[in-house]
Formats: structure tokens, sequence, C-alpha cells
């Protein structure tokens, strides 16, 4: 086309927008009627506009169209777990996580007939052993693409111990991140508990700082080159979780430029637990399709899906498959690899990025100024501040105000799951010494589904 599509038409400035909103609202006060205040302290307009803004955001580094698609194997027997990686590559899986209990595991037997040249592998260990790690290493020719979960804050937070003692930990942490090279930070924990994308956020960042520093006294990396990997879940709340992961980059740039460090991270997610249920179980699929398109729009290097019947079923071929063809879907029929950056530019959602950034940031220098991460959490006040949004989050599904189909609104009191269960979907109290107390992850409808239950 010669002319401009809008030539005759002429620009509409945000005040008039609110102008004529304000009339057609009649009388009604527009921010009690349009404005939506959250959790995170965000005001969300109903309208964003181009000249809310002196500068235009700058466009990420970040590329969509170079996401790739994960597929999590729990490995109880090495022969059984290399054969469904294998199939599970051929079948369109782009990167494999293998889940390891026990150190005797053979890894040349796991990764065997796997390019992991060509296809990343992950390994999240529920042991800390920097001998295994090496071995790996010693074993895999090309460990460009090998990553290894070996987050001991985070365990700590999660369990409320070391893995082995405070002392034997940070040993063995700083002998693996010399041999990798790499800073693997687990923050999946904070919002499955409860926790807002604000404090997720900030957690996270604090939690990376314990590290930056230890290992900037201690002078046994390289900071420079370290490649940083973020694990997060995505929930439900579409715009916003697409703005946390692209804050994420953003806060994460800032903090590296600190300590001169790589200013790129890598980011790998999944579907947040909190919201999932037993009952109407095929509701999921819908849940964890908007929650991996939240991911793949905010910029996750990879993601990995996470089965419908995950909560109440062993790990199962069609429950896997159907995961990773969600993917699948996505890629390949919805093109959710054929742009670059298709969330940057987004007023809304840039807008969302910048406030929950600010906010992540402010709340990271506060914890900072009362002691750092790892103080708090031996005080409690991480855990007492997650308790308190998550009890919030826990009224508002009470009330109503949070729906999840099929549990809370439009249940079909027909559906019986009393012996459907192969395994809890419920948290389990151990009664265990601990350091300190542990965070808790707990889904939003088990009380609701205990009680069901009990009824059938």
């Amino acid at each position: 086309m010669s002319k401009p599509l809008f030539k005759d038409f002429d620009s509409v400035s945000s005040k008039a927008w609110k102008q004529k909103i304000q009339f057609d609202l009649k009388g009604a006060d527009y921010n009690d009627t349009l404005i939506w205040k959250t959790d995170e302290g965000i005001d969300v307009k109903p309208f964003y506009h181009a000249d809310e803004y002196n500068t235009f955001p700058e466009v990420s580094d970040t590329k969509t169209t170079a996401w790739s698609i994960g597929q999590t194997i729990e490995v109880s027997d090495v022969a059984s777990a290399n054969l469904k990686a294998i199939d599970a590559i051929e079948r369109g899986a782009e990167s494999i996580r293998f889940i390891i209990n026990s150190e005797s595991v053979s890894v040349s037997n796991l990764v065997q007939n796997i390019d992991v040249s060509e296809i990343p592998i992950y390994f999240k260990t529920s042991f800390l052993s920097a001998s295994f790690i090496q071995n790996a290493y010693n074993i895999i020719e090309d460990t460009s693409n090998i990553y290894f979960n070996t987050d001991i804050i985070g365990n700590l937070a999660k369990t409320g111990n070391w893995y082995i003692n405070l002392k034997e930990d940070h040993t063995q942490f700083k002998t693996i991140t010399k041999t990798t090279n790499q800073l693997y930070i687990d923050i999946s924990l904070y919002q499955n508990a409860g926790a807002t994308a604000v404090q997720q956020l900030a957690y996270g960042l604090a939690q990376t700082n314990e590290y930056l520093n230890h290992l900037n006294s201690s002078n046994e990396s390289t900071l420079q080159s370290l490649k940083i990997i973020f694990n997060v879940v995505v929930g439900s709340n579409y715009f916003f979780e697409i703005a946390k992961l692209k804050a994420l980059r953003q806060l994460w740039n800032t903090l590296a430029s600190e300590y001169n460090c790589n200013t790129e991270c890598y980011i790998i997610a999944a579907p947040s637990k909190r919201n999932k249920t037993i009952y109407d179980y095929n509701v999921n699929m819908l849940r964890t399709t908007t929650e991996c398109m939240s991911a793949i729009l905010g910029g996750a290097n990879t993601v990995f899906n996470v089965a419908y019947d995950d909560l109440y079923h062993e790990s199962n071929e069609f429950g896997e498959r159907i995961s990773r063809n969600q993917l699948l879907i996505l890629k390949k029929e919805s093109y959710f690899n054929a742009v670059n950056n298709p969330s940057d530019g987004a007023y809304y959602i840039e807008n969302l990025t910048q406030q929950l950034a600010e906010k992540a940031l402010d709340l990271f220098k506060g914890i900072e100024a009362n002691g750092g991460f790892l103080l708090q959490l031996k005080e409690g006040t991480i855990q007492r501040k997650i308790k308190e949004s998550a009890a919030k989050e826990q009224i508002s599904f009470d009330n109503g105000e949070i729906t999840l189909l099929g549990t809370n609104k439009h249940p079909n009191t027909k559906d019986r799951m009393k012996d459907d269960l192969e395994k809890s979907p419920f948290l389990k109290i151990e009664k265990r010494k601990t350091l300190i107390e542990p965070i808790i992850e707990k889904r939003l409808s088990e009380t609701l589904e205990i009680k069901r239950l009990n009824d059938e």
C-alpha cells in the first residue's frame, strides 16, 4: 500500500480515552469500577497507551523461536529410563530432565545413544555429590548441554536442612561450580507454596546473591563466564506470568552488572502445582497449556510440561504423551516458534514487567539491608511472608474469588476419585528435626478435595 492505513484518522490520547470511559460509566467511579488491585500491590488499569511512555522499552534479547520442548523422566531403572528418553526424543522432545535418587545410577548408561551435543540433559538429584557430577563430566564428551540442579539453599528452604551440613554443602557447592561453571537457582518452591510474583522474583534474586557473595569472596570461580540457570514455575495469571519471566531477566541483568557477571541467564519453566486439581482433572490440560504459553512468551529457554494426571497417577505413557503433544501443538501448529519476542512492546505487559521488577528490587534491597536471604530464612521471616500470601490466596479461593472450574465452580457432584488415586496428591507432614522451618508447597484445592473424597 502506498498510503498509510490510518492517515485519515486522528490519534486519540490516553486522556481522551479516559474521558470517554468516564462518560460511559454514567457516574460510577472510574477507579473503583475499573482499576484492578492485585496482591502484588499493582493497580491494573483498563487500558494502556503509548503516550504514557517517555521512551519505549528496549527490545529483549530473548528468542522465542529457540525454545525447546522438555520431557521429565524419573529414574527408577536406568535401562528403562534411557529407552523412555530415546522414545520421547523420537516423538518430539528436544531436551530431557532425569530425576535421580541414587548415586549408584550410571550416567553413561542413562545417556547411551542420546546425542547430548544436540539434546540438552538436565539432572535433578535428591543428593549432593561433587564426585557424581565429576564422573558425569568425565564420561560425557560434550558437556555444553549438561545441567545439574545443585541448589543447596533451595534444598535448605524446602527441607529445612542442608544436604549434609553447612560447611560440607558449601565445600561441595564450590567444587561443583568449578567443574560445571554453572549456577543453578530453583525458585519454583516459592510459587508452589503461595508466594506472590514479587516475592518469587525477590527471593530468587536474594538467593542468587547469596551464591555470588560466596563465590566472589572465595575467588574460586570466574563470575564473568558463569552460566546462570533459573528454574521457575508458571501460574495461571497469564499476562502477569509473561511479565514475571521478563522481569526476572531484567533483575538478573541488574544484579549481574554489580558483580561483573555474564548478564545473560537461562530459564527453565514448568506449570505450577498450586492450581492443579484431582476432580475434573481434564481441566488441568487447559491450565498447563496457558501456563506453557506464558512461559514461552515470557522468554523461557526450555519448557517442561506436567501431565494432567500427575497429581494422582504414577508416571504413565498416555499422560506423558499428552503433555508433550501440548507443547508440540504450541510449537508446530500454533506457531509459537515463529516470532522472536512477540510480547515485546505490548504496553500492558511492559508496564507489568516494569512494576514487578521495581517492586521485587525494592523487596530484595530490604532483604539485603536486614542481613540477607539466609539470615531471614533462619529467622523464619521468609517463611512467614510466604504463609501470609498463601493464606490470603487461600481465602480468595475458599470465597470463590479465585475460580478452579470443576472444583470450587461448577463441580460434577457425580465425579468419583477415591478408587483412582495411585499416589497421594495431598501435603504430607513428616515429623523430623530441622534446622529451620521448611517452606511447604500446598495446592489451593486440597482441603476441598479431602472433604469430597471423605463424602464419596
